[in-house]
């Protein structure tokens, strides 16, 4: 039960500050920690980027080219795996004690216990997670736009001063994501529900496929399920042994849910199998919130398009025209067919205005 989450609150009051981030210190050019320095890199701020693999740096250094900087920065982002973590914030700390520190991994209670062992670096530090990756890692799959639309979770304790936590506020709001607030032990709990299970869910259907199964003849559903078992296993197995308690809970919670199915097949037991596909197609509702909210219920248009240059750009500057927000979309379109199906959900409010003005418009639009 993961109730505890509740007591999280969205700091919209961040968006207000005043920006003065020049340079900052990124460590560790993985994934993460590139894309950091891409999505800052654009907007004007200068980069420094470290990594105890030299080929790694050298990769970030070549993709970042004029945005690179020298000398101290104004922030040091530790995005190391999390195991490294706590040894390189001593490291950083030892080499510049006056500067401000952040991380991104993505266990919290350990390091946050951690580092209040030492009240000097306690003081200038800020746990973070950025709800962000890909299964590809390493910089050659960093994106500038990676953490748009995404929660950053923060979790600062009693001993977190004002201006590291300003200038992480500054660093999630110019990479254009949100930013959420809970305690550590909440924050891992949540985790592990959330994130961590997915992943083992997801590894343990891969690794038991039985490989003299055509296995290339599998549809979208087995593939949607194991796309993330490509994500990196040693990073996943720090992660894990990181947030062991809550990891093993989340897994025993999976575990009853998968043998009330069982016992239901078994007995054919039909009126409790629907009963678990219901309740599973309602709380998937949930998963689509954005910025890791609470989900709206969400109206789905269809429109029919011609297949031909520019068509899509036109049906969102309709969209924008009537000032509706596209929550989400999907595109079908069948190689040859002169048209093409576009999806597109919106708030209650927003459908019924653009589906008005889609058809003044001689739009071909359908509610789905």
């Amino acid at each position: 039960n993961h109730s505890r989450v509740s007591t999280w609150h969205f700091c919209s009051e961040e968006r207000s500050r005043p920006m003065s981030l020049a340079q900052v210190r990124i460590v560790g050019t993985g994934l993460i920690g590139t894309s950091i320095a891409l999505g800052l890199a654009q907007k004007g701020i200068r980069i420094v980027p470290v990594d105890s693999e030299r080929e790694n740096e050298l990769l970030a250094r070549d993709l970042l080219t004029t945005a690179l900087g020298t000398g101290e920065s104004d922030l040091t982002i530790v995005a190391t795996p999390p195991a490294k973590t706590l040894e390189v914030l001593q490291q950083e700390f030892a080499r510049n004690p006056d500067q401000m520190f952040i991380d991104t991994g993505s266990t919290k209670f350990n390091l946050v216990s951690q580092v209040a062992s030492f009240p000097e670096l306690a003081d200038r530090f800020l746990g973070t997670h950025p709800m962000a990756g890909r299964e590809r890692g390493g910089a050659r799959a960093a994106q500038s736009d990676l953490f748009q639309g995404r929660a950053w979770f923060v979790t600062p304790t009693p001993s977190t001063n004002s201006q590291v936590r300003a200038l992480a506020a500054e660093v999630i709001v110019l990479l254009g994501a949100t930013s959420y607030e809970l305690e550590a032990s909440e924050h891992d709990a949540l985790l592990a529900a959330i994130s961590h299970l997915p992943q083992a869910v997801s590894s343990a259907l891969a690794s038991s496929l039985n490989q003299e199964l055509k296995l290339d003849l599998a549809g979208q559903g087995l593939r949607d399920m194991v796309r993330i078992a490509s994500s990196d296993p040693l990073l996943w197995s720090e992660i894990f042994f990181a947030n062991k308690g809550n990891v093993i809970k989340a897994l025993e919670d999976f575990e009853g849910a998968i043998e009330l199915i069982k016992r239901a097949i078994s007995t054919e037991d039909k009126k409790t199998l629907v009963s678990i596909f219901e309740e599973g197609a309602r709380k998937r509702l949930q998963v689509s919130g954005k910025h890791g909210a609470i989900a709206r219920k969400y109206v789905e248009l269809l429109i029919v398009i011609d297949d031909r240059p520019g068509q899509l750009s036109r049906l969102f500057q309709e969209c924008a025209d009537v000032n509706a927000n596209i929550e989400d979309l999907s595109i079908e379109h069948s190689p040859g067919q002169p048209t093409g199906l576009i999806s597109l959900s919106f708030s209650s409010e927003d459908a019924g205005r653009v589906m008005s003005h889609l058809r003044q418009r001689s739009w071909k639009v359908h509610q789905a």
